[in-house]
């Protein structure tokens, strides 16, 4: 690699602190994309511990600087979210490709980072499926049971067999393995057996 990994990974860091949403872990209060991010590297490299810069580069920018764009500033239902989506896809990456050029990374993979980012190609990029692992680990880390209390376990189901069906198979096992409340654990084993 020919750029600075650790100027990158603190400047992403920064940028995430200024988070105004917030999870309490361990007891303290830190910045929900903040945290996020560090569970995102933590994940993709227990799924893949050969894991290049520019996979751990993308994982901890995942969700960089998200609370900046607004979901109220899409329309409402579904189309407006997948603009939302796109839209934020877009950015993160941009901010990413920002960061890596300051770090001196190459073009090229600067715009490696990015496509990992974006999500393009899962199907046959074994680094964006990694990534789209990690994401949705990360997912039923933070986000399943508040879902869960908020949808009803039925609708909660048909979320998690969603998220499930993009998950690879050894990230499926993870899912089970995962330490969850046990209505959303009984839901991830409902769903997954839907997916099967």
């Amino acid at each position: 690699m020919n750029g600075d990994f650790n100027f990158a990974i603190a400047a992403i860091d920064q940028a995430n602190t200024e988070d105004p949403h917030t999870l309490t872990i361990d007891g303290k209060e830190q910045p929900k994309e903040l945290v996020h991010a560090s569970m995102m590297t933590a994940w993709v490299k227990r799924l893949d511990p050969d894991a290049s810069e520019v996979q751990l580069l993308a994982a901890r920018a995942h969700h960089i600087r998200r609370w900046s764009l607004f979901r109220t500033d899409f329309p409402e239902g579904r189309a407006g979210y997948l603009q939302w989506r796109t839209a934020l896809g877009k950015q993160h990456a941009q901010d990413l490709g920002v960061i890596m050029a300051d770090a001196g990374y190459s073009d090229e993979l600067i715009a490696a980072a990015q496509k990992i980012v974006r999500k393009q190609g899962r199907t046959d990029d074994k680094a964006v499926q990694t990534h789209e692992d990690a994401l949705c680990l990360v997912f039923l880390e933070t986000q399943s049971l508040g879902l869960t209390r908020q949808l009803g376990d039925e609708k909660m189901v048909a979320v998690a067999a969603k998220t499930l069906a993009k998950m690879s198979p050894e990230a499926q096992g993870e899912a089970l393995r995962l330490d969850l409340d046990e209505r959303v654990a009984n839901v991830v084993i409902e769903a997954l057996g839907s997916t099967t």
